[in-house]
């Protein structure tokens, strides 16, 4: 062989090993992207097979409504589009990442809907601000992208770190966008299926759980309740049904009511907002409900494989009082089109309802009692939605009536079936009277002094038989404390501090 065709074949060979080490290194450099993405590594193909680009959809469903979720009718058990989940090794629930739109439960007209609706508020974002705001997956959101450039309705306004580019609206992208805007105006969270929340409810519901003593006593720690009341509360508590706790005011009741769901274990996974037959239902309320994020593990690449369409909060204690009326227990209409707010009861379900001086709100106890006859027999509620659409839901909480008035004399013997615990919060006797006082003494400021709670006890309750409450030792000390803090002295428990308090605390009572 000549030395001309040996050169030939060097060269030949030694571009097709410069091509090869080209597309290794350019296919090991996607599967780090796809790595940060949150992609599982099974799930991704070794790094010698080549990744094809994603074929982009045809834009026809741009112009053309989303299809509208089925909504389920049927009992809470009934399941639908359940989204991946998982147990944790603590055995709790929890909504795993979607694989595909399809186990996701949206349509790429939903995501297409949602983020023109979204570049229309915000302006430019890059495609990853989108998938966060609307708390999807970016390999899932990415092709959608594409199907709208291609309809000429966003355009690109820059690149962005990691193979992502910052999107803006074109001229005919504005006028879809506000054409969308006047059907429905929400751009948040993905919803997930009326379905996926059933699944949800059942698996976390309070049924499930048994709290034991040492769970009592534990969620009760940082309040003095004898042997007696946890033994009546345990039964009610593991009942899962509703409860009457009753008894002359200032006895604790509402701090019992709000302490119980502790014992029912810290955290549930509720959705951020709920689709039904287009119409989108907020359930996720930060005004009620407390986020408990994951603790993150460390690493530039570390994530949790959870949809982020669902949050993960302390387990809901929802107290209302003389405030509550019937619209709260109804799907209310929120501020958008085709957005509304989750009645009281459902942003419970899971936790605790608590009815706080019940026979005192503004509507009657009849029209409330009436409301909820049924759903506290059969767990399930039904929801008119501003559609004029009815849906079946869980009714899936612990309801509490606490009232300072005799229950049978707010309700018919009906109802008090419905609700199998009644229990009396009685008068603290005089030695957990005096434990009061030394516990709350140092908390709100005060050295405890025996000899003057000695003294209040003979002068201005025994002589003049009034009865001890629980609120009382904390209500006085805050009297003295406040009155020393006016003087400029130094706050402590004596007789003359006690008879200025007395005196103010119970000048009507």
């Amino acid at each position: 062989m000549s030395s001309e065709n040996t050169n030939t074949l060097q060269v030949s060979s030694s571009a097709e090993q410069t091509a090869a080490k080209s597309k290794e290194l350019e296919s090991m450099l996607e599967r780090i992207n796809r790595l940060a993405n949150g992609e599982k590594p099974q799930d991704i193909a070794p790094a010698i097979e080549p990744v094809g680009p994603a074929i982009p959809q045809p834009p026809a469903s741009i112009n053309q409504p989303a299809p509208k979720a089925a909504a389920s009718e049927v009992h809470p058990a009934f399941q639908t589009n359940q989204p991946p989940s998982e147990e944790t090794s603590e055995g709790s629930w929890q909504p795993g990442e979607p694989e595909s739109l399809e186990s996701a439960g949206v349509s790429e007209g939903q995501l297409e809907h949602l983020v023109l609706r979204c570049l229309a508020a915000a302006g430019d974002l890059s495609g990853r601000q989108l998938a966060e705001q609307h708390a999807m997956p970016f390999r899932l959101i990415e092709p959608i992208f594409a199907v709208l450039k291609q309809a000429q309705l966003v355009a690109y306004r820059g690149s962005a770190p990691m193979n992502d580019y910052v999107y803006q609206l074109t001229d005919m992208g504005r006028e879809t966008a506000k054409k969308l805007t006047e059907h429905c105006s929400y751009f948040g969270a993905a919803p997930i299926t009326l379905g996926a929340y059933l699944v949800s409810v059942r698996e976390q519901t309070l049924t499930k759980m048994h709290p034991t003593v040492k769970d009592l006593q534990h969620a009760f720690s940082d309040l003095l309740v004898n042997q007696k009341m946890l033994r009546r509360l345990g039964p009610a508590v593991n009942s899962g049904r509703g409860l009457f706790l009753f008894g002359a005011a200032g006895n604790g009741k509402t701090s019992i009511a709000e302490r119980i769901t502790k014992a029912f274990g810290d955290t549930v996974w509720i959705p951020r907002a709920i689709g039904i037959d287009g119409e989108i239902m907020r359930v996720y309320d930060p005004g009620l409900h407390e986020e408990v994020p994951l603790e993150e593990s460390g690493g530039p690449l570390s994530t949790h494989a959870i949809d982020k369409r669902w949050v993960r909060i302390r387990r809901p204690t929802i107290v209302v009082g003389g405030e509550l009326t019937m619209d709260a227990l109804e799907v209310m209409p929120g501020a958008g089109n085709n957005v509304s707010e989750a009645p009281l009861q459902m942003k419970s379900n899971c936790g605790t309802l608590v009815i706080d001086d019940f026979g005192r709100q503004r509507m009657t106890t009849d029209e409330l009692l009436n409301r909820w006859i049924v759903p506290l027999e059969k767990r399930y509620d039904f929801l008119k939605l501003v559609n004029g659409k009815k849906i079946q839901v869980p009714f899936d909480q612990l309801i509490i009536f606490s009232t300072n008035l005799e229950p049978k004399d707010l309700v018919d013997d009906a109802f008090l079936r419905r609700i199998p615990y009644k229990i009396e919060v009685p008068d603290p006797s005089e030695e957990e009277f005096r434990k009061l006082f030394e516990i709350m003494a140092p908390i709100v400021g005060l050295e405890f002094d025996q000899e003057s709670l000695d003294y209040v006890i003979a002068t201005h309750y025994k002589p003049v038989k009034r009865p001890f409450r629980c609120c009382q030792p904390r209500d006085l000390l805050l009297q003295i404390r406040n009155y020393c803090h006016y003087l400029d002295v130094p706050p402590l428990m004596c007789k003359e501090y006690f008879d200025y308090a007395v005196e103010n605390y119970f000048a009507i009572m």
